[in-house]
């Protein structure tokens, strides 16, 4: 509790234009970790020629020098990965679907295949997964969400119906979470509430769950 309250406070401060410096002194935070927290809220050029701390300046100047370092590092990075991986077979998406089915799916529930996250991207691969490797058509799929109450409710649905490629016909009536927090982060990283999609089919279950099986028993 205590870690989400200071960087929760390390973003507003953030957000009233106080530099590194100002909010280490203030919330006694080491710079690495302020750097993780903060490194999606640069100043701007206008509010970093207002600091009167020639040291804040420097700070702040060698924090976006280093972040242009580090995205031209990562983007040749994917570039290489990119041409790596290029397509993937079905023998492989079958696989990966599994080990993310191993670590983010529902595997207590025996007459069905769910999987829940705030990540649009993984739902996608997971319909997509089941469409590759089982053929199961996107209007057999059912969607699940959880919202908060200060949120924009058919927005949101509207959002996940785009991003996911399915009609609202197939979601159920969203779960609304009610909150009193103030925090910045409450909603979660992507801020769209959490999403679960679901298909009925007790034979592809066993079938999911038993390669599973298989994997856990060859690392056991």
């Amino acid at each position: 509790m205590a870690y989400f309250k200071e960087k929760n406070k390390a973003l507003e401060l953030r957000k009233d234009g106080l530099s590194y410096s100002q909010i280490k002194d203030i919330l006694k935070i080491g710079k690495s970790t302020l750097s993780s927290w903060l490194k999606d809220y640069p100043l701007s050029k206008k509010r970093i020629s207002e600091l009167r701390d020639n040291n804040a300046v420097r700070i702040e100047r060698f924090r976006e020098t280093m972040k242009n370092k580090k995205d031209l590092r990562l983007k040749k990075v994917y570039n290489k990965q990119k041409n790596i991986i290029k397509s993937l077979s079905n023998r492989e998406i079958f696989i990966a679907g599994l080990f993310l089915y191993w670590g983010e799916g529902a595997k207590r529930r025996v007459s069905g295949l769910t999987i829940t996250n705030t990540d649009n991207s993984i739902i996608n691969f997971f319909i997509n997964w089941l469409n590759v490797c089982f053929k199961i058509p996107r209007n057999k799929i059912k969607i699940d969400l959880q919202l908060y109450n200060d949120m924009d409710i058919k927005k949101e649905l509207t959002y996940w119906s785009k991003t996911l490629k399915i009609p609202l016909s197939q979601f159920s009536r969203p779960y609304i979470k009610k909150t009193a927090s103030k925090d910045i982060n409450h909603k979660g990283s992507f801020g769209h509430g959490t999403c679960s999609a679901r298909i009925g089919d007790a034979r592809l279950t066993e079938t999911v769950l038993m390669s599973l099986k298989v994997i856990t028993e060859k690392y056991h």
